[in-house]
């Protein structure tokens, strides 16, 4: 019988009791080890949505342990088959997957037959949400969000809403009208919003990232205390031109500090295996807190959850955004703006060259004191508290 649940009270309408926050609990008994225990739900729900890369679906699995900690009812609605459902998957929330389709600034014949997914993704939206009867919606963003949000607002469920770039997409531009609150995360985003709505909450992390151990890192990598360590990540798919900069500097950059490349999937170069103070590895998981303790800096893309996970860790940065040739601009206006607010040193994807980089990671770590300080009386540190408030603000009204 251990692990199985007994609802016995499950909605705010039954026995209750309120705390002096005014918040509205049921209780629920569950067996533990074959004891009985009493634990506290405040009967909310509330269903999270964001899908299409993992950027839209992270941060959503940080709020999870806080909104469970609430006492939430979490439900997940995403796409048929998107990244989102496989990334839920683990934590074991409902998932409902609905149609949805992508919104093209350019010419393609799936613009004639896509509106058409939209349109039946916001039937379906709201017929699960119907069922669901959530007393609020946290989106993400990507195209999945359009659906669910805006059939969340023909409902009348209140929608909090999260861009993370610096301009916020079109999908998200298409939710802000009926949305309650947008959070962001940088401060030249607060301009292009609507005033009453605009919060600047920085992006929601996975706890887990500030646990890490700096004696598991070192040792997961095969390096000691002598030398500090630079960590490159170019993101999960890695990144061609810092991988190239990096093994080109390498002759240099090894006489000073030890070097562990998160490279990519099948990027790992077998020539460079065994190079002393240097460790590659494709993709790391479970290790990856161990390796953000051992860093001392750290090189890489300029993704908007990527590096709020280094201004949350406090990690002094070489960022290398994509050219404007091979994206539409937003990691480098994301780079530019954490340049700005002292958080980072930036570098040009098109003209980076092994010297130059050389030159900046020694001239950052040398000066790493004063981006860490900078980092710290940051506004974008509290994500989490700030849009677990706002949460509780609409379910409350």
């Amino acid at each position: 019988m251990g692990g199985i649940s007994y609802l016995i009270i499950s909605t705010k309408n039954g026995l209750s009791m309120e705390n002096a926050e005014g918040i509205c609990y049921t209780f629920m008994y569950r067996t533990k080890m074959g004891g009985i225990c009493m634990e506290q739900s405040t009967g909310y729900k509330i269903v999270l949505t964001g899908g299409g890369t993992a950027g839209h679906v992270t941060p959503n699995i940080a709020l999870l342990p806080h909104l469970q900690k609430a006492g939430f009812e979490i439900s997940y609605i995403g796409s048929y088959d998107g990244i989102e459902k496989k990334l839920i998957e683990d934590f074991h929330i409902p998932y409902y997957g609905v149609s949805t389709g992508k919104f093209r600034r350019y010419l393609d014949v799936k613009n004639l037959t896509d509106p058409f997914k939209v349109i039946k993704g916001f039937g379906e939206a709201k017929k699960i949400l119907k069922q669901l009867k959530p007393d609020v919606v946290f989106s993400k963003g990507g195209f999945v969000s359009v659906p669910v949000v805006r059939a969340a607002a023909a409902l009348h469920i209140p929608c909090i809403i999260h861009e993370s770039d610096m301009t916020p997409g079109l999908a998200n531009r298409l939710c802000i009208p009926v949305a309650k609150k947008v959070c962001c995360n940088f401060p030249e985003t607060l301009a292009m919003l609507p005033k009453d709505k605009a919060v600047l909450s920085g992006s929601p992390i996975r706890e887990e990232l500030a646990n890490g151990n700096k004696a598991d890192g070192l040792s997961f990598c095969g390096f000691n205390t002598s030398k500090p360590v630079i960590m490159v990540i170019g993101g999960s798919l890695g990144a061609n031109s810092i991988n190239i900069a990096v093994r080109d500097a390498l002759p240099v950059l090894l006489q000073d500090f030890q070097v562990v490349h998160i490279c990519g999937k099948d990027k790992v170069d077998e020539k460079l295996n065994g190079t002393a103070g240097y460790k590659q590895f494709d993709y790391v998981k479970s290790e990856l807190k161990d390796l953000f303790a051992a860093a001392d800096i750290v090189i890489s893309r300029a993704g908007a959850n990527s590096i709020c996970e280094l201004l949350a860790l406090k990690k002094p940065n070489v960022l290398i955004p994509l050219s404007a040739s091979s994206s539409r601009g937003d990691q480098i206006l994301n780079a530019k703006s954490f340049e700005s607010q002292g958080f980072s040193v930036v570098l040009d994807d098109d003209a980076l060259t092994p010297e130059m980089l050389c030159e900046k990671v020694t001239e950052l770590f040398f000066e790493r004191q004063h981006y860490i300080d900078a980092m710290a009386k940051s506004n974008q540190l509290n994500a989490i508290k700030t849009i677990m408030s706002l949460i509780m603000e609409q379910v409350r009204k």
